[in-house]
């Protein structure tokens, strides 16, 4: 009798979903950047340098069509998304050799640059997606199989800025969170298994949607989502949806930009966010308990634009590229001192989305090149290559994991073997 009921409960843990407390050790990039969201990997064992023309190609994916998503990696699958033809699809290909295993039409495609933003998050069985036009999708992973879906416009109020919805879903427990916008459910949880409403954050007089991706911060024992939204940075407690605290809502801060982008950085009381156009960033500082948090600024430093390549926290350092200028940064995370900047122009130019591993930098710039630069001592390029088909405004973030390094090119996705032997 003992041993049966410990058989279920040993089969009960392994039925329990993977979500983003996930073990950061895993070989899976199940989410947008990863398992923290902070655009960091774990893996050890890699190249210390590329051969000249880049490291040994495992296989290339061609016909997901255009689009600005990157990937997540999962189980046997790599999973992304794509216009085809003016319609919106998300793919499942293997792993292993770059096959594609199935497509999933999400919704109409184009809006104000042609394809999807969203990287899909996977938990468990399911894959969860967004569309640049709001339709939000739960597949199976397996198949792809529409299991169920949600429009954020139509079911929620929502509202997008100028270029469409762009944020990756987070998957937290049995919740699925996203930010419509608007003023009737700027932030929304749902049960991940049926997309049932579980709560509805508001913001009094409404923000729309950033482009930005929802982080958790654990602050005062509060459990707590973390969002850039167009108008500041805001925080819902994770159990009811309630409005715990905002920031940098006014002109010379973050409300009223042209767009702000890149993924907040939690560590610990302490969140940076960064956007572009000119504007900076900041690192703030949350106190309190559930009855009431307080913000304190710690700095606001305009030398620290970041567009949409993503700012990421090595140590105590940061990493961006100033606007998409192609000019990588280190700052100093508690100062917001500038360290360095490259004394020589790259090869490569216009936006950097990057990624860390081993202490490396992994740098995609948006014209095709990309480096592997060791930041310890100022910009130091160890090795570069240009994907074959490198174009313009080819945005999407590179992943390492498992010793790939996966670089999305516009309607191909290329997987390099960075492996060392």
């Amino acid at each position: 009798m003992r041993s049966s009921r410990f058989a279920l409960l040993v089969l009960a843990f392994l039925m329990l979903p993977m979500t983003y407390a996930a073990d950061p050790t895993s070989p899976d990039w199940a989410m947008f950047r990863g398992p923290k969201r902070d655009g960091v990997s774990t893996d050890t064992g890699l190249l210390k340098e590329w051969p000249k023309d880049g490291p040994p190609l495992e296989w290339k994916c061609p016909g997901i069509g255009v689009g600005f998503s990157s990937v997540a990696v999962s189980g046997d699958k790599v999973f992304t998304m794509g216009d085809v033809k003016r319609v919106c699809y998300a793919f499942g290909i293997n792993r292993k050799d770059g096959t594609k295993i199935w497509e999933a039409k999400i919704g109409n495609g184009g809006g104000n640059y042609e394809g999807p933003r969203c990287t899909p998050t996977v938990v468990g069985d399911s894959v969860f997606v967004l569309g640049q036009n709001g339709d939000l999708v739960c597949l199976a992973a397996a198949d792809g199989t529409e299991r169920w879906r949600k429009s954020l416009p139509n079911d929620f109020g929502g509202q997008s800025g100028g270029w469409n919805y762009t944020e990756s879903p987070l998957v937290d427990g049995d919740k699925i969170i996203c930010t419509p916008g608007g003023n009737k459910a700027t932030m929304v949880a749902l049960n991940q298994k049926d997309g049932k409403v579980i709560w509805s954050g508001v913001i009094p007089n409404g923000s729309k949607a950033g482009y930005s991706s929802i982080v958790i911060a654990e602050i005062g024992g509060v459990r707590q989502y973390v969002q850039l939204m167009a108008n500041g940075l805001v925080s819902f407690a994770a159990k009811d949806g309630k409005l715990l605290w905002t920031y940098g809502t006014n002109g010379d801060r973050f409300s009223g930009n042209t767009a702000n982008i890149p993924t907040p950085i939690v560590r610990g009381d302490t969140i940076f966010a960064s956007a572009g156009y000119g504007r900076g960033a900041a690192l703030i500082r949350v106190t309190g308990t559930a009855a009431k948090f307080n913000v304190t600024e710690i700095y606001w430093n305009r030398a620290l634009t970041n567009k949409h390549g993503g700012v990421i926290l090595v140590g105590d350092r940061l990493y961006g590229d100033r606007d998409d200028g192609g000019q990588l940064w280190c700052a100093d995370f508690k100062s917001g001192k500038v360290l360095w900047t490259p004394q020589e122009r790259p090869r490569g130019s216009g936006s950097i989305s990057l990624t860390a591993a081993e202490g490396k930098l992994y740098l995609r710039y948006s014209n095709g090149w990309v480096a592997l630069v060791n930041p310890t001592k100022g910009y130091s390029e160890i090795s570069t290559f240009k994907i074959p088909n490198g174009e313009g405004d080819c945005w999407a973030h590179p992943v390492v994991i498992g010793g790939k390094f996966y670089v999305r090119e516009r309607d191909t996705l290329w997987c390099y073997n960075v492996k060392e032997k």
